[in-house]
């Protein structure tokens, strides 16, 4: 079964390591006739990266082993009716992961000491991904959203799912009183009037167990918001709004809401509504980004050198990095010289050198934004601004 490419997924292969490490990616289809041709692309990509691996020394038997989980999935004819946009593989020695993906990545079989994990970096970077918590008086939904998915979080033990439930396990209703001293009405009979102690109308009775009940789901959201940096949206008819916003404690709820009955918005409905409102958001942090890189490209405070940046990213020194995403540039690095060795095509031992600046740069928790090659700074495959 396909794993659920996130954060974690990804902070996993940062740290996956060994020979050899086999990673593989390929466009793939939902329907049409192309279905059928992506198997035997995928089997010419094992192909490719089996030969790899025995031009770089491995013996015939490990690769074979190294490969057969891989072979099994070529031979799955459910998995390849059920794809995606695109399709990534993972193998190393007792490791196997595979994500279906939802866009399109260029056809790739590459064989290192590690997992190239950079077509993935858009997928999985903090700055694109948000929560969206379609609220209703009986079934709240939170759901973790990026650019191109919108999957659901489950919240059935986590807070009520119900108004009802909320009151149930909140402190007892006050009791309602009946009272007769009101104005008179035709016929010379007075008309009954239903209401709280302390004075409260129905309405403002109704509001006030509303807000108890998101106070309750605003407590909840803290043990999966808590850690969180991502944009909030809300999403409710517009009189439930600005109750939860008096109950939340998130502090990056966005100030822009999806006015409406969640429950009925279809999930695409729901994720293009709020990306529209947090893509702004994104933009600006790269925007800023790349406007800072500007102001000091002339500084030893940024470079576009590909040798310098590796050397500094292996180093801590990277706290953005900016680097194409349709480019490999092939070489090596040697920690203990600080060496940057870069060739013009691949040989035995190589790795793109790209890929390494981002994965050193993440593990050293700098960010990572993947460009297209025409809006990278400066015409590079690969830009930076040095933390020192």
């Amino acid at each position: 079964m396909a794993e659920l490419l996130n954060a974690e997924s990804l902070k996993t292969l940062l740290k996956e390591h060994g020979q050899p490490c086999v990673s593989i990616f390929m466009p793939t289809h939902r329907k049409g006739k192309e279905v059928e041709q992506d198997p035997i692309r995928f089997k010419n990509l094992l192909h490719e990266a089996t030969k790899s691996a025995l031009d770089q020394g491995f013996r015939l038997s490990e690769v074979k082993e190294l490969m057969e989980p891989a072979e099994r999935l070529l031979a799955d004819s459910y998995n390849w009716r059920h794809q995606d946009a695109g399709l990534a593989v993972f193998l190393a020695p007792q490791k196997f992961h595979f994500y279906r993906l939802p866009v399109e990545v260029e056809e790739l079989a590459l064989v290192s000491h590690r997992f190239h994990i950079k077509p993935l970096i858009p997928l999985v970077s903090l700055d694109g991904h948000f929560f969206i918590l379609a609220l209703s008086q009986k079934y709240p939904r939170l759901f973790h959203g990026s650019r191109y998915r919108l999957d659901e979080v489950e919240l059935k033990e986590i807070v009520p799912q119900s108004l009802e439930e909320a009151l149930r396990f909140d402190e007892p209703e006050k009791q309602t009183q009946f009272h007769t001293e009101t104005a008179e009405i035709k016929g010379g009979r007075r008309a009954a009037i239903f209401h709280t102690q302390g004075g409260d109308t129905d309405t403002a009775r109704h509001k006030k167990n509303i807000l108890r009940y998101f106070q309750m789901i605003d407590r909840g959201l803290q043990r999966i918001l808590g850690p969180e940096h991502s944009p909030l949206v809300i999403a409710g008819v517009e009189y439930l709004l600005p109750i939860y916003r008096q109950a939340n404690s998130y502090p990056y709820l966005m100030d822009d809401s999806i006015v409406g009955n969640p429950e009925e918005m279809g999930e695409d409905d729901l994720h293009h509504r709020a990306w529209e409102i947090v893509q702004p958001c994104f933009q600006k942090s790269q925007k800023e980004a790349l406007s800072l890189y500007q102001q000091l490209r002339h500084s030893r405070r940024a470079s576009h050198d590909l040798q310098e940046i590796v050397a500094a990213s292996y180093n801590d020194r990277v706290d953005v990095l900016f680097v194409t995403s349709q480019l490999q540039k092939w070489g090596t690095f040697d920690p203990e010289s600080n060496k940057v060795s870069v060739h013009q095509k691949m040989e035995p031992g190589d790795e793109d050198l790209l890929d390494l600046a981002a994965v050193q740069t993440l593990l050293h928790r700098g960010k990572v934004y993947v460009l297209r090659p025409e809006d990278m700074p400066d015409h590079s495959p690969v830009a930076a601004l040095f933390r020192f």
